[in-house]
């Protein structure tokens, strides 16, 4: 089952999160009666009145920038840019889940995706994918500390991409135009390579991400 929460997520925001996520793949690939589905709506509602009662979450934007640019990302470190990111963030009970490392100059991130993310049976919603893309070459952004946004995103798929089967994605820097940072990257399942991507960031002002 995807998104059983790892030791280092023992927090309760990150744990509440993850449960949920495995929450949602389950409901979706279940056989469920409707007295069952009557008792979900009841516990969510419940729960939900409880959370609406509680104060509303300030995100922290120095938090924010010192996640999202850590000082010194080691060779084969695990990294968590911010733990709200729809992708790969631990706090999100809505996001993928993915877990994302240094791979030299460049990245790696693996994930199983759950039922939740399938478009035809058995495959994964080609959204998914690109929004995994996505991430994945924003994390180079972090490794080289280089502030930018996503100015074009390019996916090209080159065969199904299956549910329930661990994949790899990868990602590297090509080069720099000025402004401009072009990236490449691909995703593979147990050995072959289902799509590729390549993006292009715009660098912004450095001065705005200063703590």
């Amino acid at each position: 089952m995807p998104d059983v929460p790892s030791d280092r997520d023992l927090d309760p925001r990150a744990r509440a999160a993850a449960a949920l996520r495995r929450f949602g793949h389950t409901l979706m690939e279940r056989e469920a009666d409707d007295d069952l589905l009557e008792r979900v709506v009841q516990a969510a509602e419940r729960t939900t009145a409880e959370l609406e009662a509680a104060p509303r979450r300030e995100r922290d934007f120095i938090r924010l920038k010192r996640q999202f640019f850590p000082t010194g990302v080691d060779d084969g470190q695990k990294i968590v840019h911010f733990d709200e990111c729809f992708v790969s963030g631990r706090w999100n009970p809505l996001g993928i889940g993915i877990e994302v490392w240094r791979d030299g100059e460049g990245v790696r991130a693996t994930v199983t995706l759950g039922s939740a993310f399938e478009g035809a049976p058995g495959r994964a919603h080609g959204g998914i994918v690109s929004a995994i893309f996505d991430d994945v070459m924003g994390y180079l952004l972090t490794v080289h500390e280089i502030p930018a946004f996503t100015g074009e995103l390019t996916v090209r798929y080159l065969a199904p991409t299956p549910m329930g089967t661990e994949l790899t994605f990868r990602s590297w820097m090509l080069h720099r135009d000025g402004r401009r940072i072009l990236t490449e990257a691909d995703v593979t399942a147990d050995g072959t390579k289902v799509a590729t991507a390549t993006a292009t960031f715009i660098e912004v002002d450095p001065s705005r991400f200063k703590l």
